[in-house]
């Protein structure tokens, strides 16, 4: 039996209980109590969540676990000298201790990731750094392990990092299976992006948008700053700096993190070979696509290949059992 203690505070986010029910499905496709989960709190009782709805705890106390993971919330001081202290006895007693979003804040305060790699909500990442200068944060990285220590993203990549200790612990097939029980794709490497492009870009200005929408129907074309520049009526000079200004990104930049992004959906779709794919989204060759790749998710486009491949067997194994049965 993997016991779980889930430690959590008032007005902690209930979507960190995603995590629970990975676990909770992972028993039953094991088709054995694998994790035991208890909610835990430094008084123990009933504890609210943010959306008001109470959950029952138990007191922090002597018990064991394999896993200690802590909740998050909006608030990001919320750290006290007793949930310091067992989070410090959780890293001597545990196998591994996790907090997804803003509960790197709490890892923090305790110094337990002093001179270790941690992430966060991208609109947390800043802040945690400023504040806890020693941990090294990786701002964009869907979830981090830097040994027994185990941080994420916010809200959903709580389900990634779920799915990895899963993995981990029982292998690929049954953390694929959950997943595919789950309706998530399994699993986003840790290293992916937090960001959709576009989404990330958000200008402020109509003429700013009407050409990163031309950019992300075109991407075939050269995209050069004169030709972005003829669609948002501005001259190069004054396209360039007004772009810069509304994105935070150059041009250039933001071209190539919405080919980028375009190219890994067709890699995880798998139907088209590396060459076709380059040459669609506007990247040439393979070699400047696996450049761009490196620059803008960390990995090359073989890894993004193969995690689109590997989440696509559960589905199609399933389909051939569904059409023999049937």
């Amino acid at each position: 039996m993997h016991r779980i203690g889930f430690v959590v505070f008032p007005d902690f986010y209930l979507m960190g209980f995603a995590a629970v029910t990975a676990f909770e499905l992972a028993n039953l496709v094991l088709d054995e109590p694998a994790y035991e989960v208890t909610a835990l709190s430094e008084t123990g009782g009933m504890v609210p969540t943010s959306s008001g709805i109470r959950v029952e705890t138990q007191p922090f106390g002597d018990a064991i676990f394999d896993t200690v993971m802590f909740g998050s919330g909006l608030e990001t001081d919320v750290a006290s000298p007793a949930l310091s202290d067992f989070i410090k006895r959780s890293l001597k007693t545990s196998r591994r201790i996790a907090a997804p979003c803003t509960g790197a804040f709490i890892l923090a305060a305790a110094g337990v990731l002093d001179g270790r790699r941690a992430t966060t909500h991208w609109r947390f990442a800043r802040d945690l750094q400023r504040r806890f200068p020693k941990v090294i944060v990786d701002e964009d990285q869907i979830f981090v392990v830097d040994g027994p220590i185990w941080t994420s993203a916010g809200m959903t990549a709580t389900i990634d990092m779920a799915l990895a200790m899963i993995e981990k612990d029982h292998g690929k097939d049954v953390s694929r299976t959950v997943a595919r029980k789950l309706v998530v794709y399994h699993r986003r490497a840790g290293g992916q992006s937090q960001f959709s492009a576009l989404l990330e870009l958000e200008p402020k200005s109509d003429r700013i948008q009407k050409a990163i929408d031309y950019a992300n129907a075109n991407l075939r074309n050269p995209l050069s700053v004169e030709e972005l520049a003829d669609i948002a009526s501005l001259s190069p000079r004054q396209f360039s700096r007004a772009f810069t200004a509304e994105t935070g990104q150059s041009p250039a930049k933001a071209v190539e993190h919405l080919r980028v992004e375009a190219a890994r959906l067709m890699l995880e779709q798998g139907r088209h070979s590396m060459d076709v794919i380059a040459d669609e989204v506007g990247l040439s060759d393979r070699e400047r696509m696996r450049r761009a790749f490196l620059r803008t998710l960390g990995q090359p486009p073989q890894a993004i290949r193969r995690f689109g491949r590997q989440s696509r067997l559960p589905a199609e194994q399933a389909d051939r059992t569904q059409f023999r049965d049937a």
